[in-house]
C-alpha cells in the first residue's frame, strides 16, 4: 500500500479553519482509496513570525523538501504590514518557492455549473470555461537584479526593478505549458508585451522555437493588455495560458473571478523534481478569521490537485472533486457564494457536508 507524508502549512487568518476541513477529507479519501497518509504541521508566515521571528524557519523548509507534497492554506495579516520586507509573511512564501525550486505555477479555472449565477459575467460568456494559467514563478521582475531605491543627485528618491528572463528559464516553463496543452485541448496562448519589452521579444522567440517540437499544439500570442480584455470578453477561447511572473500574477486573479469567487480556485507550484506546493489562490481573509465563515472549497480542491498532480492518486482526486460538485448542486453555500434559494452554511458545516458526500 502506498503511503505519503504531507507537510501542512496552515498559516494565518482562515488558514487553520480550512486546513482542518481539508485534513479530515484527505484522511477519509485515503481510507476510501486504500493508501496511507500522514501529516506534519509546520509554522509558516505570520504564525512562524509569532513563534520564532521569521516567516520561513529553516526547519519548515527542510520538512517541506523532505515530504511527498506540501499543502499550504494562507498567510499574512495587517499586523505584519509594518515589518521590514524580509520579515513579512509574503517574503517567507517567496523564500519557500525558491527553496523548493518551484518555477511553474498552475492555476486551473473551471466553471462549476451550480455556480454560474455567482459570476458577474453573463452565463453565455462563462458557460463551459475550462482553462489553465501557467505562470513562471521564480524569475521576472520579482526576482530580477538590480532592484532597490536610491537618492538621485537632485535629492529625489527613485525606485527600480529589473524584468529579466534567460532562454533556459523561458524554455522550462514553456515546456510545462506545451505538455499540458497536449493533454488538454491542444491550444496554447503565450502572453507577453513584445511590442515594448526586449525580454518579451526573447520570450516570444523561445516559445515559437519550441512550437516545432509540438506539432499537435496550436500556438498563439497575445499582448498582456489584450489578454486581460479577452479573458472577460471571450474566456472560452483559451485552453492553456502561458505567462511570465508579473503578468501571470495579474491575469490568474482576473481569471479566478470568472468563477464568481476567488474562494473556489486551487493552484499548484512545481519544480523539475521533488515535492510540489499546493494552495488555494485566495488570501488569509483576516476579517473573517475564527468566525466559521470561511469557504474551504478552494483548499479542498487544492488537496484534490495535490492528490492528482503531486501523488498520482487520480481516483481519490476525482472523489473530492465530485463531492464538491454534489454539495454545491445541493444548494449549500458559504457567504461568498450565496445566491437566492440557497442554504447558508459555515466552514465547519460545509466540511461535514463534503464528508457525507464523499462517503
Amino acid at each position: 500500500m502506498s503511503s505519503y507524508r504531507i507537510t501542512l502549512l496552515a498559516g494565518d487568518g482562515i488558514g487553520p479553519e480550512i486546513t482542518a476541513v481539508a485534513q479530515k477529507l484527505l484522511e477519509a479519501v485515503a481510507q476510501k482509496h486504500r493508501f496511507g497518509i500522514s501529516f506534519d504541521p509546520q509554522p509558516m508566515g505570520g504564525a512562524a513570525i509569532d513563534v520564532c521571528g521569521e516567516p520561513l524557519p529553516a526547519s519548515t523548509l527542510e520538512a517541506c523538501r523532505s515530504s511527498d507534497a506540501v499543502l499550504l492554506a494562507a498567510i499574512g495579516g495587517p499586523q505584519y504590514d509594518s515589518q521590514p520586507r524580509q520579515k513579512r509573511p509574503e517574503s517567507g512564501l517567496l523564500a519557500l518557492r525558491a527553496g523548493m525550486e518551484l518555477f511553474a505555477n498552475l492555476r486551473p479555472v473551471k466553471i462549476v455549473p451550480a455556480l454560474i449565477g455567482a459570476s458577474t459575467l453573463r452565463e453565455e460568456v462563462i458557460s463551459g470555461v475550462d482553462l489553465m494559467v501557467v505562470r513562471e514563478l521564480t524569475g521576472g521582475i520579482y526576482f530580477g537584479q538590480p532592484k532597490g531605491r536610491v537618492k538621485t543627485d537632485s535629492g529625489e528618491e527613485r525606485g527600480f526593478n529589473t524584468m529579466t528572463y534567460s532562454s533556459s528559464e523561458i524554455d522550462r516553463i514553456a515546456r510545462v505549458a506545451f505538455d499540458l496543452a497536449v493533454g488538454r485541448q491542444g491550444r496554447l496562448c503565450s502572453v507577453d508585451k513584445a511590442n515594448v519589452l526586449d525580454v518579451s521579444q526573447l520570450w516570444r522567440e523561445r516559445v515559437d522555437a519550441m512550437a516545432g517540437d509540438y506539432p499537435a499544439v496550436e500556438v498563439s500570442h497575445l499582448y498582456v493588455d489584450n489578454a486581460a480584455m479577452q479573458l472577460v470578453r471571450n474566456p472560452r477561447q483559451f485552453d492553456v495560458l502561458l505567462t511570465g511572473n508579473l503578468f501571470g500574477d495579474i491575469l490568474s486573479d482576473e481569471a479566478a473571478m470568472l468563477t464568481g469567487s476567488i474562494g473556489m480556485l486551487p493552484s499548484a507550484s512545481l519544480g523539475s523534481d521533488g515535492p510540489g506546493l499546493f494552495e488555494p489562490v485566495h488570501g488569509s481573509a483576516p476579517d473573517i478569521a475564527g468566525q466559521d465563515k470561511a469557504n474551504p472549497l478552494a483548499m479542498v480542491l487544492s488537496a484534490a490537485m495535490m492528490l492528482r498532480v503531486g501523488l498520482g492518486q487520480d481516483a481519490a482526486a476525482a472523489s473530492l472533486e465530485t463531492a464538491v460538485e454534489q454539495v454545491l448542486a445541493s444548494g449549500l453555500r458559504t457567504g461568498d457564494l450565496m445566491a437566492e434559494g440557497c442554504t447558508p452554511v459555515g466552514c465547519g458545516a460545509m466540511g461535514e457536508a463534503l464528508l457525507a458526500a464523499l462517503n
